[in-house]
Parts: C-alpha cells; sequence; structure tokens
C-alpha cells in the first residue's frame, strides 16, 4: 500500500465507522434503571414501563427515533452530566446536589420513600427504625436520607436487591421508592410497609446540561400531557395492568403517543423552541472550568467528609486481599501438591478427581458469580460478616489458578531433583517440602505476585454484596455528587499505588533469592 493509499483510508476512517448517506434524525437517547417497576423494567426483551412510555411520546413528538439502554441508577446522571445521554428516566427525584450536574424537567409524579420490614418485626413506625440495620438503592434519595438521618446503610444496586436484603434478614429494613416496594410486596409475602412514608417527594426528568432546548421541549409536552389528562393516563394504564406488579406484556400506549404528536398547538409550541436562539447551548470559558474542578473537588472529598469512604475501603480492600491471598495459597499450594503427587507418583487418586472437580468449577465461573452464590445461597440464612464472605470467595477463587502455577513450577523441576532427595533417604512428602517446592516457588514467584495483583483488582466487585470496598466507596461518592470523574481518578490512584508499591516489594525480594541461590 502507497502513502498516499494509506492517507485516504485514514481520511475516510471516520465515516466508514459511523457516516451513513442518510443518517436521519439523531435519535432521544435515554437511559435508566430497568429494575423499578412500574416506572421500568425488562419485559419480552425491551425496557417498558411508565417512563419509557412517556420518553415514547417525547421522541414522536420531536420527530426523533428512540434509543433507551439500561444503567446502574448511581450512574444515571453522571451520565446524562457528561453528555453520555440526552435523558434519565428512572424515578429521579430532583435535589439540590443533583441540579448541579444536570437540568430537570417540571416534575411529573409524587412519589415517596417508605420502609419496608419483615411481617414479624418489632418495627411499627418511623421511630423504630434507629438502631435497626438499613438497607438502600445505592445513590438513591432514600441512600441520602438514611445516611443522614441514621449512619451509613448497606448499599445495593437496585431496589430489588434492598428488599431481598430484608426478606434473607441480610438487614432489618430497606428504605425504597413506595411504588416499586408495593410491586414486590404484591409477589413477595413475608414483608410489609411502614404506616408512613419516611420522606415525600417527586419525580422529574434529568436532562443534558448542555441542552437546555430539550428540556423547554420536554416541558412543553408534559404541559400539553398534564392539560389534558394524558399524563395520569398513562400512569393508570401501567399501575392497573398487573395489580401495581410488573405486567408480563408491555402496555399498550400507542394511542395516547399519536394523538399527543399530532396535536396543532404542540406542534407549534415546539416548532416555536427548536428555533429560539435564546435556546442555544450556553459556551464555557477557560476560568468556568477551572473554578469547576476547584467545586467538584471540594464536593467529592471536603464536603461531608467524603474522603472517609476513601478510607474506609481502601482498609477493606487491603484487608480481603491479604487474608484472601493467604487462603488462597494455602488452598493452592495443597491442590498444587495433590496433583503433582498424582503425576508422579499415580497415588492419592480421590484426591485429585476432587481437585480437579474444584478447579472446573472455580475456573470456569466469574468470580462475581462465586460471591453471590457464597453471600445470598451458601449463607443466604446466616448473619456472616460480608468481609468473611469475600475472603472465603476469592480465596477460593485465588486457590485455583495458584494451583496450576504451582503445579506447574512443580512439574518444570528436573526428575532428578526428586531420586536426589529420595537417595537421601527422604520420604515422597519431605523430598516435596524441602527439595522440590522451594525450587519450584523461586520459579513460580513472579506468577504468583500476578496473581496477588489480579486478586485485589477483582476485589472490586465487592460492592455486589454491600461491602464498601475501594471501588464501592467511589461509587458511593458518585452517587452523591453525580461527578464520575474525580471518584474514579481517586480510586484508579490508590489501585495503581498500592499495585506499584506491591512490583517493587517483589522486585528486591526476587533480586535476594537469586542472590541467595
Amino acid at each position: 500500500m502507497t502513502i498516499r493509499s494509506l492517507l485516504l483510508l485514514i481520511a475516510a476512517l471516520p465515516c466508514l465507522l459511523g457516516c451513513r448517506e442518510d443518517a436521519g434524525p439523531e435519535p432521544l437517547r435515554v437511559i435508566c434503571e430497568a429494575t423499578f417497576p412500574p416506572y421500568e423494567y425488562h419485559v419480552q426483551g425491551a425496557i417498558d414501563g411508565i417512563d419509557p412510555a412517556l420518553c415514547a411520546i417525547f421522541a414522536a413528538c420531536l420527530d426523533r427515533p428512540l434509543v433507551v439502554q439500561d444503567m446502574a441508577f448511581d450512574a444515571v446522571i453522571p451520565a446524562v452530566a457528561t453528555g453520555k445521554a440526552d435523558l434519565a428516566a428512572s424515578g429521579i427525584t430532583v435535589t439540590e446536589a443533583r441540579a448541579r450536574q444536570v437540568r430537570f424537567s417540571a416534575p411529573y409524579v409524587e412519589a415517596a420513600q417508605v420502609a419496608v420490614v419483615p411481617i414479624e418485626s418489632p418495627a411499627r413506625d418511623l421511630a423504630d427504625l434507629p438502631g435497626l440495620r438499613l438497607g438502600v438503592q445505592s445513590g438513591s434519595t432514600g441512600d441520602l436520607f438514611v445516611t443522614r438521618a441514621y449512619g451509613e446503610p448497606d448499599r445495593y444496586k437496585s431496589v430489588i436487591e434492598a428488599l431481598n436484603a430484608v426478606r434473607m434478614g441480610k438487614v432489618e429494613a430497606a428504605v425504597v421508592d413506595r411504588q416499586p416496594a408495593q410491586a414486590f410486596l404484591a409477589q413477595t409475602p413475608g414483608l410489609r410497609l411502614l404506616p408512613r412514608p419516611v420522606v415525600r417527594e417527586a419525580y422529574a426528568f434529568a436532562i443534558d446540561p448542555g441542552n437546555p432546548r430539550l428540556a423547554a421541549q420536554v416541558d412543553a409536552i408534559l404541559a400539553h400531557l398534564r392539560r389534558a389528562g394524558l399524563l395520569g393516563e398513562v400512569a393508570r394504564r401501567y399501575l392497573a395492568a398487573n395489580g401495581g406488579a410488573a405486567p408480563t406484556a408491555p402496555v399498550d400506549t400507542a394511542d395516547i403517543r399519536a394523538a399527543v404528536a399530532a396535536d396543532p398547538m404542540l406542534r407549534a409550541e415546539l416548532a416555536r423552541l427548536a428555533a429560539d436562539p435564546a435556546l442555544d447551548p450556553p459556551r464555557r470559558t477557560l476560568a468556568d472550568a477551572f473554578r469547576g474542578l476547584a467545586d467538584t473537588f471540594r464536593a467529592n472529598f471536603v464536603d461531608e467528609g467524603r474522603w472517609r469512604y476513601l478510607a474506609e475501603g481502601l482498609r477493606a480492600t487491603l484487608v480481603i486481599s491479604a487474608l484472601a491471598t493467604v487462603l488462597g495459597l494455602l488452598i493452592g499450594f495443597a491442590v498444587a501438591v495433590i496433583r503433582a503427587t498424582h503425576d508422579m507418583a499415580g497415588t492419592l487418586a480421590l484426591p485429585n478427581a476432587l481437585c480437579r472437580l474444584y478447579l472446573t468449577v472455580i475456573r470456569g465461573t466469574p468470580v462475581v458469580v462465586q460471591l453471590l452464590i457464597i453471600y445470598f445461597v451458601i449463607f443466604g440464612s446466616q448473619d456472616v460478616s460480608k468481609v468473611f464472605v469475600a475472603v472465603v470467595a476469592f480465596g477460593l477463587n485465588s486457590g485455583a489458578y495458584v494451583a496450576e502455577i504451582v503445579r506447574g513450577g512443580i512439574m518444570a523441576i528436573d526428575r532428578g531433583q526428586n531420586e536426589a532427595g529420595r537417595s537421601l533417604g527422604l520420604g515422597h512428602w519431605r523430598t516435596m517440602g524441602f527439595v522440590i517446592l522451594p525450587q519450584a516457588l523461586r520459579n513460580v514467584l513472579p506468577a504468583l505476585g500476578n496473581e496477588f495483583i489480579v486478586l485485589l483488582k477483582e476485589t472490586s466487585v465487592a460492592g455486589y454484596i454491600a461491602l464498601m470496598d475501594l471501588t464501592k466507596a467511589g461509587d458511593v461518592i458518585r452517587s452523591q455528587t453525580y461527578t464520575a470523574f474525580m471518584p474514579l481518578l481517586a480510586v484508579a490512584a490508590l489501585y495503581l499505588a498500592i499495585v506499584s508499591l506491591f512490583t517493587w516489594l517483589l522486585g528486591r525480594l526476587e533480586r535476594r533469592l537469586k542472590r541467595d541461590a
């Protein structure tokens, strides 16, 4: 290929990747956390609910195709704030902190946070909540309220996970949104609501802060829906679909969508807004950017002492990593010796078969699935420490990889070493312990160090069981400040510092072993 051809290919690459002859109107990009019935949920391979139905009306009125994507709730505000989506529709309550990051539409529904407890719980009113172990959806207004009123709760990815934690006895109560809680209780016996709501609130759509025109258009459509009585009709159809629970089939609102999109007065209003120069995106200066960085740093690490989340998460990550490494080494060496003994001497057939089964299961399934099985299934009915669960899960997972690393080191040792040990009168196990393993350990030390680094980073999924590790700490800060850059940068920097320190220590140990060899 000539240089001219290469330059032409590079110039054409953007169009080859993303350009079309007739691209058509830009889609209305909507994100939501689709485990929140009746507002958004998965049904028959699609995302449906009150919020997606309203967004479909927005898209029809604006003559734009609709794209709805599922995303964790604590990420929807940062995603909209950074322009990854045009609009977030996920039962979002307007708060001062959120309003600093995104534009909000006019409120479209009244809502409340409620407390859910087991039927047999002695708690009868909100006055009984202090002192109870509480669960919340991470990043929700329930999370913010509980943190400030009662102390740190157990944070789960979704309302469903928080309610399941109450059902399984992992927490004593959950503070979540009322209608999703009612939908869950309609299908799950054994739980009840406390009579008074914890806090009353209203939902609104979060809109890209750089798109004031879309915010004005959404408000105009919502005002029309409210005047025509159609806003309540959309909600009624979803609430009546299955007694307040998630329907098993999509709810049809096509007639409402078509009627609103065809209304001549609304179309004239939307056309006026589309041409209004006052709604052009605001321009930001370099001074605004620097001022924004300073404000973001203060909000993420100084206000309300949020740096303590990182300190707590770092401590948990180091404890889990250290204890899981010890457990993984013990399991790994034991499995490696059993398998190597079977390979060399043909003995230990049954233990070898069990070890092979263990390796197959552990290496064939994701570590996050193993963590959830150990927490929700094996220890489902026991209130055990989350750190203990994490140590067991990550230790078992690491042990499988350590076993194969060590077994490879053992099998790489010359057979003459084993024969030399036996000729000196040492039995098989003493030869393995005093002759083979020390040499194998020196050879596999770099690989074992790499396994520790992998294990350290794997602990980042510990947040799935509401454990405050380092990554979860960054998520909690992000869910309270609704900014992604600085919390993620801080978490990445701490991981990098730990790995760099460990790599340096491992390098010194390797050099010392070489000198002593």
